[in-house]
C-alpha cells in the first residue's frame, strides 16, 4: 500500500488510514506525526485521488486554517497592557455558539456564483452573520513574541456554520454512514454532486480567508503598528494538485501544504510554543506530498480530559486534568488566557517540538513564537461547529 506514516500512531488511527486508500481512486497517502483518529479520515491524514474528493476527509469545517502576521509592535513596548489587550479582543471578536459577528461585515465573496453552483444560496444570511466569528473547542486568537521580540498575531477557525452545513448536505446526498470507523464518503469529480462539493469547498476556503484576514485586522487595530509578514493556510482542504507527472485532488485534514518555499504557520497549545515554518525540495518532501503537521496533535479526547459528573455533580469518570493544574501550566510560561477550559489544557497535547522532529527532512523552522496571551471561547460556550 503507497502510504508514508510519521511517528507513532495507535492501531485505530493507522487502520483508518488504510480504509482511506481502499475506497475511490486513492493513490497515495500520508499520515502526519500530529496524527490520531478522525470522522472516517484521520486528523493529520492526506490522501491522493486521481478522479475523487473525499467529502469527509475535507470535514465538516472545511477550510480550517491558520493565520498569523508579525506587527512591528515590540513585545517590550505593550507588555504592560497586555491584560487590557486581551480583554478588548474578548470584547471585539465573537466567541462560542452559533455565534454572530457583533458587526455586520460586507464582503465581496457574498456576490460570488458559488453560492448557487453549491446550491446554499439559503445559507447566505447566517454565513453573513456568522463571519469573523472564532467558535470554540480549539479554536483561538493568540499574541505572540519572537527571538527578535517583534509582536504576532495568530488565529486558527475555519467556515463556522457554513462549513458544517456544506459538508451535512452533502453527505447526505451520497449516503454518507455515521460513525467514526467507517469508509470514507468520497464523491466522482465529474458526478453533479462532486461539482456541487467542489464548489462548496471554494466557498469555505474564500470565507475563512475573510473571516480570519477579519479577526486578525481588528485585533492589530487594538494592539496598533503595521503588519510587516503574514502567513495564511488552509488546513482542512481539498486541492488540485500536480506531483510527478500526475494530477490528483489532495485532501488534507489537519496537515498544512508544505511545497518548497511555501509558509505555515502551525501552534502547539494554549500554553506551548508555535512556529513559522518553511517547506524544502527533496524526495521526501514529495513522498509526503508536500505536506506536514498543523499542530501538536491530541494525546486524550475532550471528555476524557473533562471526565464526567452524574446528575447529583459526582464523578462517574475522574477528569484526567483540573484547571488548577492547567492555570499553573499557564502561570509558569507567562501566559495570560480568556476563556478556555481543560479539554483544551497543554496537558492534552503532545509537544510540537517532537513531532516536528519527525517531519525535520521537509521542512525549515523560521521562528518560534511564545505566546503570552490567549483568547479562546469559555467553557460553557459549546459550539456545533467546531471540528
Amino acid at each position: 500500500m503507497n502510504t508514508r506514516i510519521y511517528g507513532e500512531h495507535d492501531e485505530r488511527t493507522i487502520r483508518q488510514l488504510d480504509r482511506c486508500m481502499q475506497v475511490g481512486s486513492a493513490a497515495k497517502g500520508v499520515l502526519c506525526a500530529d496524527g490520531h483518529l478522525g470522522y472516517a479520515h484521520p486528523i493529520g491524514g492526506v490522501v491522493a485521488y486521481e478522479e475523487h474528493i473525499s467529502i469527509s476527509g475535507v470535514g465538516f469545517d472545511i477550510a480550517c486554517g491558520n493565520m498569523a502576521v508579525r506587527l512591528d509592535t515590540r513585545y517590550e513596548d505593550i507588555a504592560s497592557q497586555k491584560a487590557a489587550i486581551l480583554s478588548d479582543i474578548g470584547r471585539t471578536i465573537s466567541f462560542g455558539i452559533g455565534q454572530k459577528n457583533a458587526v455586520a461585515v460586507d464582503h465581496e465573496l457574498f456576490e460570488s456564483p458559488l453560492w448557487d453552483e453549491a446550491g446554499v444560496r439559503d445559507l447566505k444570511k447566517m454565513a453573513s452573520q456568522q463571519l469573523g466569528t472564532v467558535g470554540s473547542g480549539n479554536h483561538y486568537v493568540d499574541l505572540f513574541e519572537d527571538e527578535e521580540g517583534f509582536v504576532w498575531i495568530g488565529v486558527h477557525f475555519g467556515s463556522r456554520g457554513l462549513g458544517h452545513k456544506i459538508t451535512t448536505k452533502h453527505l447526505a446526498l451520497v449516503g454518507a454512514k455515521d460513525g467514526m470507523e467507517v469508509d470514507p464518503a468520497i464523491v466522482h469529480q465529474d458526478s453533479e454532486v462532486g461539482r456541487s462539493y467542489i464548489a462548496g469547498v471554494k466557498l469555505g476556503g474564500l470565507y475563512a480567508y475573510a473571516g480570519r484576514e477579519w479577526v486578525v485586522e481588528r485585533v492589530r487595530q487594538i494592539i496598533g503598528g503595521r503588519i510587516t509578514d503574514s502567513v495564511h493556510n488552509h488546513h482542512n482542504f481539498a486541492w488540485r494538485e500536480k506531483h510527478g507527472d500526475r494530477e490528483y485532488w489532495v485532501v488534507r485534514k489537519g496537515a498544512t501544504p508544505a511545497f518548497p518555499d511555501q509558509r505555515g504557520f502551525v501552534g502547539g497549545s494554549m500554553g506551548d510554543n508555535a512556529v513559522i515554518l518553511r517547506g524544502v525540495e527533496n524526495a521526501e518532501s514529495a513522498d509526503s506530498l508536500y505536506s506536514t503537521v498543523h499542530g501538536a496533535g491530541r494525546l486524550h479526547g475532550r471528555m476524557e480530559a473533562k471526565g464526567k459528573k452524574n446528575k447529583a455533580g459526582e464523578w462517574t469518570r475522574p477528569p484526567l486534568f483540573t484547571r488548577r493544574q492547567m492555570d499553573e501550566w499557564l502561570r509558569e510560561k507567562g501566559i495570560l488566557l480568556r476563556g478556555g477550559d481543560v479539554d483544551e489544557s497543554p496537558m492534552v497535547y503532545r509537544r510540537l517540538p517532537e513531532v516536528l522532529e519527525h517531519h525535520r527532512n521537509t521542512i525549515r523552522i523560521e521562528h518560534t513564537l511564545r505566546p503570552f496571551a490567549v483568547a479562546m471561547a469559555g467553557a460553557g460556550e459549546f459550539d456545533p461547529y467546531k471540528d
